[in-house]
């Protein structure tokens, strides 16, 4: 699989219009070679460097999304906003909230890991999932996966 977006390109800087600095909207992503067999898709979009990256301490959650449907090949610009595809759902950020939220680095240059999962299942339905719980239901149903990384630090920098 392969996953990109028009905004971030690999290893290259997140634009603030995605992040707490600017407009906080969920970033256009779109995927290609989904395997035969998906039944499902999940994105999760966290950070390893929190809270600084010379001092790694946690991986920070930003959006967890499961339950994509396996034929829909992109998400737009602030997707939970103009509407998820049906069936999508979101799950709970390290914010303790449902939906996305952007980048927000206390200090330094973050990496911004968006991690595509094919399964052959779809995820359970009732309650929200957060990434721990989406991981453990994925655990042995990852046909496929695919990543891209973006950087942010405060200031657009």
């Amino acid at each position: 699989m392969l996953l990109s977006s028009p905004a971030i390109q690999p290893s290259g800087p997140i634009p603030a219009r995605y992040t707490s600095e600017g407009a906080n909207l969920s970033p256009p992503l779109a995927w290609s070679d989904v395997p035969e067999g998906t039944r499902s898709l999940a994105l999760v979009i966290d950070d390893p460097d929190a809270p600084d990256p010379r001092a790694p301490r946690r991986t920070w959650v930003h959006w967890v999304l499961y339950n994509l449907p396996p034929d829909v090949g992109a998400l737009p610009e602030a997707a939970a906003s103009v509407g998820l595809p049906a069936g999508a759902r979101e799950g709970l950020n390290d914010w303790e909230s449902i939906g996305y939220g952007g980048p927000a680095p206390p200090i330094g240059r973050h990496r911004y890991f968006h991690k595509l999962y094919a399964l052959d299942i779809e995820l359970p339905r009732g309650g929200v999932l957060d990434k721990a719980e989406v991981e453990r239901a994925m655990a042995g149903h990852i046909l496929a996966q695919a990543e891209l990384v973006g950087t942010y630090q405060k200031g657009g920098k």
